[in-house]
């Protein structure tokens, strides 16, 4: 038993996975996003591709740290919460386990299910393991299943960067006559996809999810790029 258990803590799980692919997407859209609006708005300012250029890789160098350990200290926060609420839960199983129990059962009565076959299905799990079971019909925390910070942050590490070489590369090469307007529709077509990842793996309405981000993407490159020009 102790074996699977240990398999089950370090071999990642669903949720741990899309945790992962979820921390990819926005690290890559935040990348696009983020260093677009450094480039355009610098564009703004001056027609030089060198400090365009290098703008742009500042930005990117503090993008990826800054997401990094970002995601990092948010996931880490994550799981000390779910750490702390089965510490909770083994002292609620210690001093009064009744109460746990009924509180387990009630869950399965409410779903529709008779009152003995509840009381049958609570008896069976509990005696299985009793803080796995509390712990997952009260919070849907799988004890052995914590998410994991340094896949999120080692994600967004890879992503933030990968996701800001567009708009860099494509500010910095393209002709200067089409470099904001080719920019501009590059960085859009990319946000439009990261937007429609980003919504199916928050199971959200998908064009809304391609439309919010697009937008804000192109609001962003409006007002950087106005700044900018104000300098200009």
């Amino acid at each position: 038993m102790v074996i699977n258990q240990k398999r089950r803590k370090f071999s990642p799980s669903l949720a741990q996975k899309i945790n992962v692919m979820r921390a990819s997407v926005m690290g890559a859209n935040d990348g696009i996003l983020s260093v677009a609006g450094i480039v355009i708005g610098v564009a703004g300012a001056t027609t030089n591709s060198f400090s365009i250029f290098i703008s742009g890789i500042a930005g990117m160098i503090a993008g990826t740290v800054s997401m990094a350990m970002g995601e990092y200290v948010s996931v880490n926060t994550q799981k000390d919460a779910q750490q702390h609420t089965v510490q909770l839960e083994k002292l609620a199983l210690k001093n009064d386990y009744d109460k746990e129990f009924a509180t387990v059962k009630q869950k399965f009565l409410n779903s529709g299910i008779s009152d003995k076959l509840a009381q049958k299905a609570t008896s069976e799990m509990m005696d299985q393991g009793s803080l796995t079971t509390v712990v997952r019909e009260k919070y849907g925390i799988n004890v052995y299943d914590y998410t994991n910070p340094y896949f999120a942050a080692i994600a967004s590490m890879i992503s933030f960067p990968t996701g800001s070489l567009l708009p860099l590369l494509a500010i910095t090469f393209i002709s200067p006559t089409y470099k904001i307007p080719l920019t501009i529709c590059a960085v859009a077509i990319a946000l439009a996809i990261t937007g429609y990842l980003a919504a199916v793996l928050g199971k959200a309405i998908r064009y809304k999810g391609v439309v919010r981000n697009v937008i804000s993407g192109l609001i962003t490159m409006l007002v950087t790029y106005l700044i900018g020009s104000l300098f200009a």
